[in-house]
């Protein structure tokens, strides 16, 4: 486990981590798909880019790009590039942030009234994501030789190419936006935080 992430992000991975055997044999076998690709792009010297894509960039694809970055720094699988956008550009959800911060993450606001940035942070020495909604192919998400990493059922139906993908993985996860203004809300959204986190932890375990 990488010694540069937060103690209190690391605290959390650790308890994600022992919830392995939690995930379905099925699931297991389309994340393992999702290793296999890391792992042979960094035996042919090639760039690892991962962008995870959901509807509206505003909950699913964000939690799915800072967690792949938190599982590649605590499994020590290097050069991995992760990023994440939609079909159309919204807003990285607050309730989403919320949830990240319990986890551990960092988080530092612009304070900007319309798709305001994030700073996210992992640990005190690794650089800080800058996350805002966007559309997946605008920048800084790379336009071609990328990893479509599709989480939500709408925009994998949407987009069943990805122009310049070299690769695309259907991972959908249920929108957490149910709950919203419901006494629900806070569990619904950690819950989905803690799947991904988990999920992304056990693909990058089965990347060495």
């Amino acid at each position: 486990m990488s010694p540069d992430l937060a103690p209190p992000l690391r605290t959390y991975v650790v308890a994600r981590v022992a919830e392995f055997d939690q995930i379905p044999a099925a699931r297991k076998a389309q994340l393992e798909e999702l290793a296999a690709h890391v792992r042979e792009r960094r035996e042919a010297g090639a760039p690892v880019r991962l962008t995870f894509i959901c509807t509206h960039n505003s909950r699913r694809s964000h939690l799915g790009q800072l967690w792949a970055a938190v599982a590649a720094e605590a499994y020590g699988v290097e050069e991995v590039e992760t990023f994440s956008g939609g079909t159309e550009a919204t807003a990285f959800n607050p309730r989403a942030v919320a949830a990240l911060q319990r986890a551990g993450f960092q988080i530092e606001s612009d304070g900007a009234a319309t798709n305001p940035r994030y700073a996210v942070t992992l640990g005190e020495t690794l650089p800080a994501s800058v996350c805002f909604s966007k559309k997946y192919d605008e920048a800084p998400n790379p336009r071609s030789d990328f990893a479509a990493v599709m989480v939500c059922t709408d925009a994998d139906e949407a987009c069943p190419i990805v122009p310049g993908a070299a690769a695309r993985f259907a991972l959908p996860y249920e929108d957490p936006k149910i709950a919203d203004d419901t006494p629900a809300e806070a569990e619904r959204y950690d819950e989905r935080t803690a799947q991904i986190g988990r999920e992304m932890l056990y693909a990058f375990s089965r990347v060495q």
